[in-house]
């Protein structure tokens, strides 16, 4: 595929995203971007790395958070000001460099509001993985070491803080399928399969 292409996966825990994002990747051979946002942001903002990991796709609640939305508009905010190191100009951050990969490179980016940030880029794939509760489980399982009333809660508080994180900073709800340009359930589909069928996607959308 000579033009440059994006696929944002954003997902839930335990539905296998970022294994499916990281197998795309190395099928298409082409850079994948999880963690390494947070990195890049710190370089580019001067902000200590330990910050963003804090602020990591999720929000702090407080009755302020209930009140105001800080929805993304482009905006930093510059090193002189009180809220440099505001997880609002955290994200801000993010999102420049998330803005920057898209348009330098062809790669798979995983969470944080990637499709959103990049909604109006037209080589941009927007996909969103998800599985049923219990299929969540027993993925999770394999990974933490956990009881299984344990794990439950552990999955729930995780959907439900990147959830917040995402209406927070897109005014959008998460696991609306209108977000996105494919909703693919892993459970159904397994994970090489899922794969394939992101893969067919791009050729009829990019042909």
């Amino acid at each position: 595929m000579d033009k440059k292409v994006v696929i944002t996966i954003a997902r839930q825990y335990g539905s296998g995203g970022r294994t499916i994002g990281e197998m795309l990747a190395k099928d298409m051979g082409i850079h994948y971007y999880d963690k390494e946002l947070i990195k890049l942001a710190s370089e580019d903002s001067g902000i200590n790395e330990r910050l963003f990991v804090n602020a990591d796709e999720k929000i702090k609640m407080t009755k302020l958070f209930k009140m105001v939305k800080k929805v993304y508009n482009g905006q930093l905010i510059p090193p002189e000001s009180d809220d440099f190191v505001s997880d609002h100009n955290l994200f801000n951050y993010q999102a420049k460099v998330i803005k920057q990969l898209a348009e330098e490179e062809s790669c798979v980016m995983i969470g944080r509001c990637a499709d959103y940030v990049l909604k109006d880029y037209d080589n941009v794939l927007s996909v969103f993985i998800h599985a049923p509760k219990d299929y969540c489980m027993e993925q999770a399982a394999k990974k933490v070491s956990m009881s299984s009333r344990e794990l439950e809660k552990y999955i729930a508080k995780t959907d439900k803080r990147r959830a917040e994180y995402y209406k927070f900073y897109t005014g959008r709800e998460w696991t609306d399928a209108r977000n996105y340009d494919l909703c693919l359930d892993s459970s159904k589909l397994g994970f090489e399969r899922c794969v394939e069928e992101i893969q067919a996607y791009l050729k009829v959308r990019f042909r």
